[in-house]
């Protein structure tokens, strides 16, 4: 595989597959980012794989012209875990949803994000059960009426990205589809990682949730009910930029700039504290009584799994040299049945 930076643009990243899905789905926006920001890279399209699981949004790969394997139900941070493994060179993206990843799959995706895969993890989230015609998913909320709920669900909905940081993901960012140019640099920084890297992306149902986030979609409302995440920067918010976040004890707060506030009064976005504590606050706002964060929620630095087992194999290999399976599997602990 080269090394060497390479120009490509979007038309390499388009296979000739048709896409199908619903006119208007999220969906068109996530892939069409993806095949945007990929040629910036500089990476060549042979080293980048896209792992799916069951779903509307894992018929990804089919879309992108590169490896890719649309596997079964909730395993695809298990097969992708295993081709960045035994291909480290490979920049390894995971594409799922909120029933993919989150129901059946939720106990790979804890333990890739805990191990520090160096993957890069799309979590579309629509709050439903697409592909299968509308079921209330893991992430509905309390009373939603559906054709598997018709009197309203009586779960608590999971929440994906304080999930992700009690995981102790190193990458934990959240964007809404309808927002290219946020959305693309969140892909941009989210490729730059190193280690687990995980996107919950507000992608919109149209045909069976549609309007699930229109708090931070409506034109009418999203300035006032989103906070931009800037690293380094105070949380401001507001269509005309007059509120914040400021915290009192353990609590956050809203606050109205002006009137004894002032900027210098409000929390100053910290993407890579090592204590992830402010992180898990902001993942736990939530409308109406706070704006939804949008951003980098958290990036630090730690060695990724791969790294690590790759040091130990050649450490092995100094200390014992080359080995052989069939050595291996006749060690001391066999034994001869007779």
């Amino acid at each position: 595989m080269s090394e060497e930076a390479v120009k490509l643009d979007r038309k390499d990243f388009v296979s000739d597959q048709d896409v199908r899905w619903c006119p208007g789905c999220g969906d068109y926006s996530i892939l069409a980012q993806v095949q945007k920001v990929l040629p910036e890279l500089g990476i060549a399209r042979e080293n980048f794989a896209f792992i799916s699981g069951i779903g509307c949004s894992s018929r990804f790969p089919y879309y992108m012209n590169t490896y890719g394997f649309h596997t079964i139900h909730g395993r695809a941070p298990a097969l992708a875990s295993g081709v960045k493994i035994a291909n480290p060179n490979l920049q390894v993206w995971v594409i799922t949803g909120d029933g993919d990843g989150l129901s059946i799959g939720g106990n790979h995706l804890i333990h890739a994000l805990r191990r520090n895969m160096d993957l890069k993890i799309l979590l579309f989230n629509n709050e439903i059960y697409g592909l299968t015609k509308g079921q209330y998913s893991p992430t509905s909320e309390m009373g939603k009426k559906t054709k598997s709920t018709p009197m309203g669900s009586v779960d608590y909905p999971i929440q994906p990205v304080p999930l992700a940081l009690a995981s102790e993901a190193t990458f934990v960012a959240r964007t809404v589809d309808t927002n290219p140019k946020h959305l693309a640099e969140m892909l941009r920084r989210a490729a730059d990682h190193k280690g687990s890297a995980i996107i919950e992306i507000y992608q919109n149902c149209v045909i069976f949730n549609d309007g699930a986030f229109k708090d931070v979609t409506d034109r009418s409302v999203r300035d006032d009910m989103s906070l931009i995440l800037e690293d380094g920067k105070p949380m401001i918010f507001g269509k005309d930029s007059d509120k914040g976040i400021r915290i009192r004890g353990t609590k956050l707060e809203v606050v109205q700039l002006g009137d004894g506030v002032s900027e210098s009064d409000l929390l100053v976005h910290n993407e890579s504290d090592p204590d992830p504590a402010l992180s898990m606050l902001l993942s736990r706002m939530h409308a109406p009584e706070y704006p939804v964060p949008l951003g980098v929620i958290r990036a630090i630095r730690r060695p990724a799994y791969h790294e690590m087992l790759l040091d130990q194999e050649e450490e092995a290999v100094q200390k014992k040299g080359v080995g052989e399976i069939r050595d291996l599997l006749m060690d001391s602990e066999t034994w001869t049945v007779q």
